[in-house]
This record gives C-alpha cells, sequence and structure tokens, in this order.
C-alpha cells in the first residue's frame, strides 16, 4: 500500500496530462484502434513500474493461443494483478471486474481504454448481461482476464484461494479456451508494506480447452484451474 501511494505521488507531474490523454482516447474507441489504447495502457504501466523499481518476468507465453479468443484466469493477489498480465501480454486483452472498484480515477480510465466490463455483484441480471456479452466477444476472438476468487488478501504471500464456480460460465457459453494464469510475488508491489525493488512473475500455463472441460460442472472447473495454478507457485518456490 506505501508503494501505491509513493508511486502516484512519483507519477503526480505526468497526471495533467497522462490522465486526460488517457480519459480521451477511452471517450473514443471509434478514433482509436484496440491496439492504440492497449499500447497507452501498457505505457502508463511501464512509467509505475519505472518510479516504483517494479520488475515483471513473464513465463510460457508460448502457451497463449495463437488465434481466437480465450479466457484468462489468473490467482488475485492485488491491485497490480492486471496490470502485470498487460504488461506482459502483447496482444491487446480486456478484464471483467467488480463494479464497485472500477470507477475510482485511474483505475476507471484503465477500465475503459480496453472497454473492460463491470460486473455488479449485487444485481442478478445485469451480471447475466455481462456473462452472455463477454462470452460472445470471446467466441469472436477476443481475450479477457477475470479473477475467479474475486477479490484478494492484503499481504497475500502467494497464497491461492477457492476460485467461484460462477466465473467460468463465460468459459462454457463461449467454449474458449482456459488459460490458466499463477501470479506470484504481485502483491508485493501494492497490496504489502513492502516498499523496496521487486520482482513479480506472470506464469502462463497450458490452455485447457473445450474438449478437455466441457463435459464438467463449474465447480469443477475452477478446482481445476486453481489447482493447476497452485501446482505452478508450489513447482517455483519450492
Amino acid at each position: 500500500m506505501l508503494k501505491f501511494i509513493y508511486v502516484i505521488l512519483m507519477n503526480l507531474f505526468r497526471a495533467p496530462y497522462m490522465i486526460p490523454k488517457m480519459r480521451h482516447e477511452a471517450d473514443h474507441p471509434e478514433k482509436y484502434s484496440m491496439e492504440e489504447r492497449y499500447a497507452l495502457c501498457r505505457h502508463a504501466i511501464r512509467l509505475m513500474k519505472r518510479t516504483g523499481g517494479i520488475h515483471t518476468k513473464a513465463y510460457g507465453t508460448e502457451n497463449l493461443p495463437a488465434e481466437g479468443g480465450y479466457m484468462m484466469y489468473p490467482n488475485h493477489q492485488g491491485k497490480y494483478d492486471a496490470l502485470g498480465i498487460m504488461d506482459t501480454h502483447d496482444r491487446p486483452c480486456s478484464l471483467v471486474m467488480d463494479k464497485a472498484k472500477s470507477n475510482t480515477i485511474l483505475v476507471k480510465e484503465f477500465v475503459d481504454l480496453v472497454q473492460g466490463k463491470r460486473l455488479d455483484k449485487k444485481n442478478v441480471r445485469q451480471a447475466l448481461s455481462i456473462i452472455n456479452e463477454v462470452a460472445k466477444e470471446v467466441s469472436n476472438g477476443a481475450r479477457y482476464i477475470l479473477f475467479p476468487k474475486g477479490g484478494y488478501d492484503f499481504n497475500n504471500r502467494n497464497n491461492v484461494c477457492n476460485f467461484k464456480a460462477g466465473s467460468f460460465k463465460i468459459a462454457l457459453k463461449s467454449k474458449a479456451p482456459i488459460v490458466p494464469v499463477a501470479l506470484i510475488d504481485s502483491y508485493r508491489v501494492f497490496n504489502s508494506f513492502w516498499m523496496g525493488p521487486v520482482t513479480t512473475q506472470v506464469h502462463y500455463l497450458k490452455p485447457i480447452y473445450f474438449e478437455e472441460y466441457g463435459s464438467l460442472r463449474t465447480q469443477e472447473i475452477a478446482n481445476l484451474v486453481r489447482d493447476r495454478i497452485q501446482e505452478k507457485i508450489d513447482e517455483v518456490l519450492s
């Protein structure tokens, strides 16, 4: 949390230029392509990384499907998680996140730049509409991040909590590949008391195709994805 405040303060002089630019491009997707808007996101992320002494290493990018859409399901550790994935995922991707947490300054700009979807957990009808909308986009080639745990704990220490079954309805509806993503030490960036340089890891695991998970119930899919992420974290940290 202290590093988050530090990074914000160190980049305050950029805010009068960067935030309006992000807002402008987000508000005019007809003028700026997804590639251009995604590039601006990554530029902002790298400015934060530079001032915060943050390094992110990616592994398994060769596992990402070369064609078509897919769903990325990572373990959730903190505020940096989605940024770390976008920083290491070269092709544009979007995300589904909790509506209640998506409208603060800068977060709003990031979400809108990639045309992210805001899920209202208190509105079942709206949630179902978002699920159907994202499933259709993924079927048409879009790539999305969705954190199946929902929230995260402060100072996570690489613990992987249980995943919510409902998060996998999008994958089932779209019949798209599931890419489990194992995040390591991401919590240390903005969700711990650590202030020094930090290196995080993003591991893109082998995809789970519809042929493998299509006959499973959503809770079984959730357990399968969680177990593969846990195995990778245990392997790396052992």
